[in-house]
């Protein structure tokens, strides 16, 4: 993700300047200067990141800062804000409610990925309990319908559409009229594109916006194009009422950050970005901790929200009570391995942790990284019970081992590998022993014991040092206040 290398860069740029022995006025320039050299060349416009250093200069007066004060974190909260103020138009968007039907209407020109993010956004609330339905009223692309339905079988969506009718108008409100019987709570309709921006396609948007009468109008955009999302949004804008923005295709492109900063422009939120072809390659966009991420300081909220995602609420407490009595079993090591697979691409998760950089993970990584943890998963499926549940890793005799390979259709020395992996996270997993479990609700309790001294143990040594060493973990640890979000996920929290 081209994103990505502009987050490096930016992270680099305040390392070097946190290294620095003394904050002058030569060090912020030359850490403003490879903050602006990424910004331009992730295409964000010039005066943007012009009025950007402007500020970031008025806020951070190194002449007025008494010695007491923290420069390094002074800039990196002025370099945050600022990134802040470019990506965010200051108005959140319709947001529709679980249980209360809501019509949501999809617009934008051809090839922009419109159909795919339909079901990408109707996949991620059916992920969260909504009821969602497709309706595609795209009569103008051929093959449009077919593209819909496969996409929305493939997602368990219910579909409405038609081979012979012509009318995108008429599919449209039958669709809805459908699924409102039906008792669908998020029903979207697809409309048709066109390869530029021309009367018929604005007219075609406005009839069946008339006719189904939308609670929001998503606008869905191609990255590519960078900067020149300001005036494609704006046309958009001013023939149907707009209300948020999709930007797809942020998996490759160096202007992404310029269609990001354009939108923001116009005064139109975007809610979600894509990242990848894939059903779960989808992201909610919400500024701060999109911009926490891309400075490498995590979103430790948007880390928790998926842990509660996938760890049924039922199986929280147990997990809490196998990590304070510190017995790590292959069995544990597959749960967790289920549960991180459930969570979406690892990048995109891991990217969520104070102090990961994404281009630690690139594209390719990922994968790579997917597959071997389910080559694992499918070694692990031909073990016994006994195998599965014992803590000692001696019962791993070379004939088991060999007998492994053989049921997985893998190596030995795969096996072998495997085992490695397990005796490493069960080192880990041994430090946590002893860690008292709170009563439900006593959040104090988890804080006085999970404290930065015992997080250190645990923490392989890089990524103590990413985080920034002993100091970076104590605000980590801040970060997650009285410890709720660490009770939320294991279901200790007060609901």
């Amino acid at each position: 993700m081209v994103l990505a290398q502009l987050g490096g860069s930016i992270s680099r740029a305040l390392q070097q300047m946190s290294n620095a022995t003394i904050i002058d006025e030569k060090v912020l320039n030359e850490c403003l200067n490879e903050i602006t050299r990424a910004l331009l060349q992730s295409d964000v416009q010039f005066k943007l990141v012009r009025d950007m250093q402007t500020n970031i200069k008025r806020i951070v007066n190194l002449d007025d800062l008494a010695a007491g004060h923290n420069k390094r974190k002074i800039i990196q909260q002025a370099v945050f804000n600022e990134l802040c103020k470019i990506l965010d138009p200051g108005k959140p968007s319709f947001t529709p409610k679980k249980g209360k039907t809501s019509v949501v209407m999809f617009v934008g020109l051809q090839g922009s990925g419109k159909t795919t993010t339909c079901t990408k956004y109707a996949y991620y609330h059916q992920r969260k309990g909504w009821k969602p339905a497709l309706v595609c009223a795209d009569t103008f692309r051929a093959g449009a319908f077919d593209q819909l339905k496969q996409n929305a079988t493939k997602a368990k969506i219910p579909f409405y559409g038609s081979y012979t009718e012509s009318d995108p108008v008429k599919i449209a409100v039958e669709g809805v009229e459908r699924f409102k019987k039906e008792k669908c709570d998020l029903i979207i309709v697809d409309t048709s594109g066109r390869h530029k921006q021309e009367a018929a396609l604005f007219e075609e948007m406005r009839q069946v916006s008339e006719a189904t009468k939308p609670d929001l109008v998503i606008f869905v955009m191609d990255s590519s194009i960078g900067q020149a999302a300001f005036d494609q949004a704006q046309a958009f804008k001013q023939s149907v009422a707009v209300g948020a923005v999709i930007v797809t295709k942020m998996d490759g492109h160096a202007k992404g950050g310029g269609a990001l900063s354009a939108v923001a422009a116009t005064k139109s939120p975007v809610i979600f970005i894509g990242t990848g072809e894939h059903m779960d390659e989808f992201e909610v966009f919400d500024v701060k901790p999109f911009v926490s991420r891309l400075l490498g300081m995590g979103d430790w909220s948007g880390f928790m929200d998926k842990i509660h995602e996938v760890v049924p609420m039922d199986q929280q407490p147990e997990l809490l009570q196998k990590l304070s009595e510190g017995n790590f079993t292959l069995r544990i090591m597959y749960e967790q391995f289920q549960n991180i697979l459930k969570m979406g691409p690892i990048g995109q998760v891991f990217s969520m942790l104070p102090g990961f950089s994404q281009e630690l993970m690139p594209k390719g990584r990922e994968k790579e990284s997917q597959a071997k943890i389910k080559r694992y998963m499918t070694m692990m499926d031909s073990m016994t019970n006994e195998e599965l549940d014992s803590t000692n890793p001696k019962l791993m005799t070379e004939s088991r081992i060999m007998r492994i390979a053989r049921g997985s259709g893998r190596l030995v020395h795969e096996v072998m590998e495997m085992m490695e992996e397990y005796k490493r996270l069960a080192k880990i997993w041994s430090k946590m022993k002893g860690l008292k479990i709170p009563k439900k609700g006593d959040m104090s309790a988890l804080s006085r014991n999970m404290n930065a001294q015992h997080m250190s143990k645990v923490l392989p040594p890089q990524m103590l040092k990413q985080i920034g060493g002993m100091g970076g973990l104590q605000n980590l640890m801040k970060q997650m206040g009285s410890a709720k979000d660490m009770m939320g996920m294991f279901g200790g929290a007060d609901k």
